[in-house]
């Protein structure tokens, strides 16, 4: 159910006083939803040349387009980035081959997504596929020869994309509209399933248009990349290019209770699939192979059933499959596996502390160092002497800036922040503090200040409660739950992480399985009275507590457990009833391991924090949001929690989305939500 301060270059620096003057007003719904975006910082082999995505929203038509832009990172002038993908275009997942000579990404230009190339020094983009199906994926081989493809396929169709193409097509023009299902997944996070599953094909690159592909995951039955979030990090070449590893869950009866992925090796043809981790019954993940082939880098979580367990990073001898821990003594979960190019490093990000830092471990004893330590790093990649990464914080959204490998080289940005693209915009500062929290433990959290703060002044406060639970509110940008959104309004901004929250070790992430409405409660009861001691422009008499997901459910709780502070509570899509969420939400395996078992082993688990069971205290106003089509809290529970409150009288309305998943993600409809969200908040406590 997982849910998931820039060190700027001196040039960018000197602009922050000018743009610091100018500002007159605090950021808006309408800023965060329309402003441009920055993602994908790709390396060409030799580190020399950078290539990134732009994201641009068209208001009228509610959609965004994506384009290429590059900057040659050794000419030390101050030209721009220029565009390289075609002008019109939305293209989207760029890589370079091997040479540095040609420029890969996919496009939807033809009509469906396929993949195209075209040359790195600029020129004709050309198509290079024209498969019946979408390409929802690609990977070059490490000699640019062989590229990796997914699509979504009915396994009898087997290497046969017409046949997949004709089943659709006779499915949309059926009359009736029943589904006969014999076994779960029905449906998994916004979609219902029919039959098909995501596959691994090759082909050959450089003879001509590619219409057929060979089948590489055939003999392995699941979904690769895996369902709903999945993609091609589960998926490496060999470094010869004779074989393929993949990171696979079973498709079968079991697999909406299992958190059992394994690393699969396939000769490169599709045949000789063989499980190298069956012996681990949890999630294996992220296969990355050694230069020379003979170790194979991934992964790997040790307790079945657990999605938010500790990934610990993975060393396996191919030959003999004997594989050991990498870093045992490092307590936090990583999040991927690059390697430099003299092997002598994995670089990986982790949540640490409410941050989300690069690192990088030594594969010779296990160390760690940080390399970019402050903000979230998003993403990054690692050529040659560069290091190119995208950094978010809670002033901006992410910034792609380039340093030397190891980090120590001053960060230079390529790309605006959110202050450079909104110079009239004051930011709310941020400060993170600490207190102690449940069983005597020191928790954090973070402290946002209004855009127009003045000392002496006091102002409401929305107290915003994060999702997963195993998530954090840390210094990262979102733009569902974005804090200055709430700052640029005149409110300040609290948010805890309570223990169950991620970045502060593997025992205090555990501390929430088995306890969503005690521990939590009572780092947030702490919290917000350690909050109120240290920060006096907190008017604790006007406060609003919001949150979404296990957030949800927390404001659920707090409206018959702990809604004494509270002027009005705002409810996204959170559990309700949790005896009903343990039979209708999809991923199963969340709910068992939280609540202890099944609704019927373990009743008693699901009713000890069920919050319907606590109406008669409700007495709070509260605004009840859900969208449609979220099949992880199916839309009852939020029916049902605002009948509830219609029932008791209580003050309430439902804000309600049928064409959204578990998050608002159409730019107008996440503007509705904020001006909602804003103007239940100005009722109850001003501004």
């Amino acid at each position: 159910m997982t849910l998931r301060h820039a060190i700027l270059p001196l040039a960018l620096a000197l602009s922050l006083p000018a743009a610091a003057s100018a500002a007159q007003r605090g950021f808006t719904v309408q800023d965060m939803a329309y402003m441009d975006r920055y993602s994908a910082p790709t390396l060409s082999p030799d580190g020399r040349v950078l290539v990134f995505a732009k994201r641009t929203v068209d208001k009228d038509s509610n959609k965004s387009k994506t384009t290429l832009w590059m900057r040659n990172l050794v000419t030390r002038d101050m030209a721009p980035p220029k565009q390289v993908s075609p002008e019109g275009w939305s293209v989207n997942s760029p890589a370079f081959s091997p040479d540095g000579r040609t420029l890969y990404f996919l496009s939807g230009k033809s009509g469906s997504m396929q993949l195209y190339a075209m040359p790195a020094a600029g020129g004709e983009a050309k198509r290079l596929t024209d498969f019946a199906l979408d390409v929802d994926g690609y990977k070059l081989s490490p000699d640019g020869k062989q590229v990796a493809l997914a699509f979504a396929v009915f396994p009898d169709c087997k290497a046969d994309l017409a046949c997949t193409k004709k089943k659709l097509d006779d499915e949309a023009a059926r009359k009736s509209t029943g589904v006969l299902f014999d076994r779960l997944f029905i449906r998994h996070w916004d979609t219902w399933a029919d039959g098909r599953l995501n596959r691994v094909f090759a082909a050959p690159l450089g003879e001509g248009m590619l219409t057929s592909a060979t089948l590489l995951s055939g003999d392995v039955h699941g979904d690769i990349p895996s369902k709903p979030f999945g993609d091609l990090s589960d998926f490496a070449w060999s470094p010869d290019g004779k074989t393929v590893a993949m990171s696979v869950r079973q498709s079968d009866r079991s697999e909406p209770w299992s958190t059992n992925f394994d690393i699969w090796l396939v000769n490169a043809d599709g045949s000789g699939a063989r499980n190298v981790t069956a012996a681990n019954k949890a999630w294996d993940a992220g296969p990355v192979f050694s230069a020379d082939g003979k170790t194979l880098y991934y992964r790997a979580m040790a307790r079945a059933g657990f999605e938010a367990d500790r990934f610990a990073l993975m060393a396996m001898d191919v030959a003999s499959g004997k594989a050991k821990e990498i870093a045992p003594r490092w307590d936090a979960s990583a999040d991927g596996i690059t390697l430099s190019a003299d092997g002598k490093w994995l670089y990986t990000t982790a949540q640490e502390l409410g941050q989300h830092p690069l690192f990088r471990v030594s594969l010779a004893n296990g160390e760690v160092e940080g390399v970019v330590k402050d903000g979230s790093v998003s993403a990054f990649d690692l050529a040659g002497p560069t290091l190119a990464f995208s950094r978010n914080t809670l002033k901006s959204g992410d910034v792609i800036a380039t340093t030397s490998a190891d980090g120590k080289a001053p960060a230079r940005a390529i790309t605006p922040s959110a202050a450079e693209m909104l110079p009239d915009v004051a930011w709310g500062a941020f400060e993170q503090f600490n207190f102690i929290g449940w069983n005597g433990e020191t928790v954090h959290g973070y402290v946002v200040r209004p855009w127009n703060f003045e000392p002496g002044k006091k102002y409401p406060v929305a107290f915003l409660i994060h999702g997963g639970p195993q998530g954090s509110f840390g210094n990262g940008w979102s733009y569902r739950w974005n804090p200055q959104t709430y700052a640029g309004q005149g409110y300040a901004v609290v948010m805890i992480d309570f223990h169950g929250s991620t970045g502060y070790g593997q025992k205090f992430t555990d501390a929430i399985s088995g306890h969503w409405g005690d521990r939590p409660l009572e780092d947030l009861q702490k919290g917000w009275a350690a909050a109120q001691q240290k920060y006096a422009f907190l008017d604790g008499g006007k406060a609003c507590a919001l949150g979404a997901s296990y957030g949800g459910f927390m404001v659920n709780w707090i409206a018959g457990n702990w809604n004494e502070p509270w002027k009005c509570l705002v409810s996204h899509d959170g559990v309700f009833e949790n005896n009903a969420m343990g039979y209708a939400t999809e991923e199963l395996w969340f709910s068992e391991w939280e609540n202890g078992g099944t609704p019927y082993d373990n009743p008693a688990g699901y009713q000890k924090f069920n919050p319907a069971n606590h109406v008669a205290n409700f007495k709070v106003p509260m605004l009840v949001i859900h969208g449609q089509q979220d099949f992880r809290i199916p839309v009852e529970q939020g029916i049902a929690l605002f009948t509830a409150n219609q029932r008791k009288g209580v003050e309430s309305k439902f804000l309600y989305f049928p064409d959204e998943n578990h998050w608002v993600l159409k730019p107008q409809n996440s503007v509705l939500w904020h001006e909602t969200v804003n103007a239940w908040l100005k009722q109850h406590i001003g501004q």
